[in-house]
């Protein structure tokens, strides 16, 4: 029979919807990740080979571990499979920003998989004798689950890219400092290598207050590379990549900035 849980509000499914859902798992999941790959821009190639395989699994586990939840009484409790489940959404969040997927386009992807994953699943359920005043609480938790595994991608994804950032940025100062202390020619372009940055023909050098370099770096090319220059923080260095020096002059004007000659890159100290 099924019922609701009195103290908890939590829904019992039978045993046999829990096994009409439970083989319906594989199919549910090939829908949710068919209409990913056709709805949300960046997915459609992100799921061929391994990487496809790899989320199609994800969410077929992530299914399973609801699954798991709601066949107990009070999903929510401890000793449930939330906490794994959880982990890995977390995982899958860094995974798709160290694949330079946006935030946006995780959380669309989240959006379709549900809807879709609640189509699948309601119909089942009711095909297998869910009483229908029964499944607005069962949307209720599936959409309750789902939000909770996107929210730890999300921070996930956030915690990669904080991540990330950091180490590119001590890269990239590590790229300034071998520029100008006129490190070796080699040394510099592995130092490039690693950090990623597109290696100008010129570079022009600037220092200004660190508070007006915020505001600067918005309106300068991309690329531009900002250090510190003093002990206490309050001036920074910017080395400019190919710049157009009457631009340069607009853009820094009233901003106290002291703007260097414009070098060939290996020339910059």
């Amino acid at each position: 029979m099924n019922t609701h849980d009195s103290e908890s509000g939590d829904l019992r499914l039978a045993p046999g919807v829990l096994a009409a859902l439970k083989d319906g798992l594989d199919e549910v999941s090939r829908e949710a990740v068919g209409s990913i790959i056709a709805e949300v821009p960046g997915y459609s190639s992100a799921l061929a080979g391994s990487m496809g395989k790899n989320i199609r699994d994800a969410v077929t586990l992530a299914l399973g571990a609801f699954l798991d939840l709601v066949s107990r009484s009070g999903g929510s409790r401890a000793g449930t499979p939330m906490e794994p489940a959880l982990a890995g959404a977390y995982d899958l969040g860094r995974g798709e920003a160290r694949s330079g997927r946006s935030m946006d386009a995780l959380l669309a992807a989240y959006r379709v998989g549900a809807r879709v994953s609640w189509r699948g699943l309601s119909a089942r359920a009711v095909a297998a004798g869910q009483p229908a005043g029964d499944v607005a609480r069962f949307a209720e938790m599936v959409f309750a689950y789902i939000d909770q595994l996107s929210a730890a991608s999300v921070a996930g994804h956030a915690d990669e890219l904080e991540t990330t950032g950091r180490v590119r940025q001590r890269r990239l100062e590590r790229v300034a400092e071998l520029l100008l202390t006129g490190a070796r020619g080699d040394t510099v372009l592995a130092a490039v290598e690693r950090a990623g940055w597109p290696l100008p023909e010129t570079i022009t050098v600037v220092l200004l207050p660190a508070a007006a370099a915020r505001g600067a770096l918005d309106l300068l090319p991309s690329g531009t590379i900002a250090t510190g220059d003093s002990d206490d923080g309050d001036r920074a260095v910017l080395l400019v990549p190919d710049a157009s020096r009457p631009a340069l002059l607009r853009v820094l004007a009233g901003r106290r900035a002291v703007i260097g000659p414009t070098r060939a890159w290996h020339q910059a100290a």
